[in-house]
């Protein structure tokens, strides 16, 4: 071999490697694996980045954040989020990792509500009701988007009308910004030609161990709330608004998840732990901090803010060992927190509640802030 040849292909190998490591994100994506078409529509990743090397990586499938790195209190890199390696995975997979949830987030009664004297039948895919908008929800649907800048993703998706059952053409537009204080600021808007209703949220299973084999039993919620909404055995609200006041279900101090979820409580039996939802004393004040989760093993702190009136807490009970996410790590029971901010459950069948109606002229604007830091 001449020494050109050997020039050319010295060149070649360090211009595939460039490519190789320019592929890789921070937290192990290959960009490619999430480049493919679902339903005739491109799907693709998009990778944000700040000043302080925090990187957020979201997919247009379902409007999924995907991966989370943050910096542990010793300065390490952790990923935060439960997730899948490719597009193909979350198909093959049906989940609701990282997504944003609509038309309208957590469960409607019997999948049954009426607005304006019309009566709507919505599919019912959890214990008889309507969960996060229906098996083909938006979480399973792909979003259009665009990337802004190095900091800031757009999403919009139009859910024409009827589609599960929902009435109106209503169009979507979830922002993701990331700060330089690293939070992950998320903004739904919507606008609708008929009256429907309309609840989004982010579906985002955390792990601020950074390791998805541990559970979050040594994990410290605190919540701003005084009161929850109770549910009976199917998950549904019953209507009543309880103190949390002497129960199980008091985080309005910092308290570990594990020191009192597994106790002799109707809540937690009828929930198979904690997926409740929590009644915000912040009345809608996106400046106050509405919920907290600390890892005392990496000191991550997570910040949660919203101008939403509730926050559904769901802890990871129904994940079983049967789901391998990102770099092969099985998904154990209890293995992370989600943290949805949003409408009480079954509003549109609860006048007395904060009102999910959406009607044509109105825009539906909700806002929730994940703030992370560490505490060393």
């Amino acid at each position: 071999m001449n020494k050109l040849m050997i020039l050319v292909c010295a060149i070649l190998m360090i211009g595939c490697t460039a490519t190789t490591k320019e592929e890789l994100t921070e937290s192990g994506l290959k960009r490619s694996d999430f480049q493919t078409e679902v339903n005739g529509e491109k799907t693709d990743l998009f990778v944000l980045k700040n000043k302080n090397n925090m990187e957020v990586c979201i997919t247009n499938f379902g409007g999924r954040i995907v991966s989370v790195m943050v910096p542990d209190k010793d300065g390490n890199m952790k990923d935060v989020v439960l997730g899948f390696d490719s597009i193909q995975d979350y198909i093959k997979y049906p989940s609701d990792f990282g997504a944003s949830i609509g038309r309208y987030a957590n469960r409607i009664n019997q999948g049954r509500f009426t607005l304006d004297g019309v009566e709507y039948q919505l599919p019912q895919n959890n214990y008889g009701h309507c969960l996060h908008g229906g098996p083909k929800g938006f979480q399973y649907r792909v979003y259009k988007g665009v990337q802004k800048n190095d900091q800031e993703v757009q999403l919009t998706y139009l859910a024409k009308d009827g589609e599960e059952g929902f009435p109106g053409n209503l169009q979507c537009t979830v922002t993701m910004k990331l700060t330089d204080d690293n939070a992950i600021d998320i903004q739904y808007e919507a606008e609708t030609d008929k009256p429907t209703i309309v609840n989004m949220t982010n579906h985002s299973y955390f792990n601020l161990d950074g390791d998805p084999t541990t559970d979050n039993s040594a994990y410290l919620l605190t919540l701003n709330a005084d009161n929850y909404t109770p549910v009976d055995s199917t998950f549904m609200t019953t209507g009543e608004i309880a103190t949390v006041e002497g129960t199980p279900m008091d985080f309005r101090k910092p308290t570990a998840i594990g020191a009192n979820i597994n106790q002799e409580f109707e809540q937690l039996k009828n929930g198979n732990g904690i997926d409740h939802n929590w009644v915000l004393n912040t009345q809608g004040d996106v400046t106050k901090v509405c919920a907290t989760l600390e890892s005392p093993k990496t000191g991550i702190v997570l910040d949660v803010y919203t101008n939403e009136p509730g926050i559904q807490v769901y802890c990871g009970n129904f994940l079983d060992g049967t789901l391998t996410g990102k770099k092969g790590i099985v998904y154990n029971f209890r293995a992370a927190v989600c943290l949805e901010t949003d409408k009480y459950p079954d509003t549109p069948n609860k006048p007395e509640w904060p009102s999910a109606v959406l009607r044509p002229g109105e825009k539906y604007q909700s806002q929730c802030i994940y703030k992370f830091s560490v505490h060393k």
